[in-house]
């Protein structure tokens, strides 16, 4: 049996055929704080995977910073001020960059798209339906959480391909069939100063700044205008590298986690086709359904906060500088919190998930985005479909990351 000493977190042949539970589980019952070696002299982090854990380390900004990295990379200051975004800044800075965005990402924001969704939605499963047998990531989750993006950003239809590819190129740093340069390639050193080691950031960088110099000046409403024309809360313009940055940031986190999520609860429902099955009988439970699909898809997987100064977790003490590593998939499968943690239950009250965070600062902005556009998904989906089957093995993403699928092929048979 592998017990908590063989367990590294950091080796992504760990991960090479989705989350691994059961090593999870070994973490939360006999080393829910445990050092993980990584390679390098005096180099690893604190893995945290019982959920009360990583919800104070998330609700303690003070004490576990943002600042230093939000990812395992080890990352110098010059790195830190060329590639800093919302996700690594704390503070009046980070209030501020929230606020200038939030307005679009908010309950009442969203629900305005509903109608725009449901067209969407219509269209994608359509196209996608009418071909019996089709890969659900490509012809499905991939396409649709784009079109969304496209809308907030207000860019071409057209473009939307190479905001995918660009999503892939990034989100799949370790990934050798999607990275331009595999973040352990000494190569990536060309690309240190630029969000996770990737030529495509530079190419994100300046799709944004073509669409930046047109809208600046000009009364539009999308996110795009809103970050070049909008003052901040706390005085301080946007720079430069904060807009190429948060562009950035928009362009990644509005569509993985989405499309993720949506592969992950289809290949859940097939798993599972008694909830499926409830679901087709009671649609009006989807809505509260999503909150299972989001908890047991857990599309990421961690963020890192760094000690701002000697603290223990736990009962166990952390140093000042050292790395702890809040281990979001683990907290959502937590016994001691939700019952039957690995069973699929879409009736599962309360169901207090961690998908987005769980409080603090930093809780995921686009979750009530995300929250909208599942729930319109699988009210359709679930709608139309007799049944789904898998016609050939699931590919994932090489990530301890991103908890992503690459490829999915299925066959649907409609009612």
């Amino acid at each position: 049996m592998v017990t908590a000493t063989d367990i590294n977190l950091s080796n992504l042949d760990l991960f090479q055929n989705g989350a691994p539970w059961e090593a999870f589980a070994e973490l939360r019952a006999n080393s829910p704080v445990h050092w993980n070696p990584e390679e390098g002299e005096n180099s690893g982090f604190w893995a945290v995977t019982r959920y009360h854990d990583i919800v104070r380390v998330l609700r303690d900004a003070e004490t576990f910073t943002s600042e230093r990295f939000t990812n395992l990379e080890e990352v110098d200051a010059e790195q830190e001020e060329a590639r800093r975004s919302l996700l690594e800044t704390d503070g009046h800075r980070h209030r501020a960059l929230r606020r200038l965005l939030q307005g679009e990402f908010t309950p009442a924001s969203v629900a305005r798209y509903e109608n725009f969704l449901r067209g969407l939605t219509a269209q994608t499963l359509d196209n996608a339906f009418g071909q019996g047998e089709f890969d659900f990531v490509s012809q499905v989750s991939e396409d649709f959480p784009i079109q969304v993006l496209a809308k907030l950003l207000d860019v071409p239809e057209e473009d939307t391909g190479q905001l995918i590819n660009w999503g892939n190129r990034m989100v799949g740093f370790d990934d050798p069939e999607h990275a331009d340069v595999l973040i352990s390639d000494p190569e990536s050193e060309k690309y240190r100063l630029v969000p996770f080691r990737s030529p495509a950031a530079l190419e994100v960088f300046a799709y944004g700044d073509a669409l930046a110099k047109e809208r600046r000046g000009k009364d539009g409403i999308d996110l795009v205008s809103v970050m070049v024309n909008k003052e901040m809360s706390d005085g301080v313009p946007l720079s430069e590298r904060d807009f190429h940055t948060n562009f950035l940031l928009l362009v990644v986190a509005g569509n993985e986690t989405t499309r993720h999520t949506i592969t992950h609860t289809m290949n859940n429902l097939m798993n599972n086709p008694d909830q499926l099955a409830y679901l087709q009988e009671n649609p009006g439970a989807i809505p509260w359904a999503v909150e299972e699909f989001l908890r047991y898809a857990s599309p990421v997987y961690h963020f890192r906060r760094t000690a701002t100064k000697d603290t223990e977790i736990n009962g166990q003490k952390i140093k000042a500088g050292e790395k702890v590593v809040t281990w979001f998939a683990s907290g959502n499968r937590d016994d001691t919190v939700f019952d039957r943690p690995n069973v699929l239950d879409v009736t599962r009250n309360p169901n207090e998930h961690m998908t987005f965070g769980r409080g603090g600062p930093h809780m995921c902005l686009g979750n009530a985005l995300a929250r909208i556009e599942l729930r319109v998904m699988f009210e359709d989906l679930i709608n139309r479909v007799d049944h789904v089957e898998r016609t050939g093995s699931i590919d994932f993403l090489r990530s301890n990351f991103v908890h992503g699928i690459k490829r999915m092929p299925v066959k649907v048979v409609l009612r």
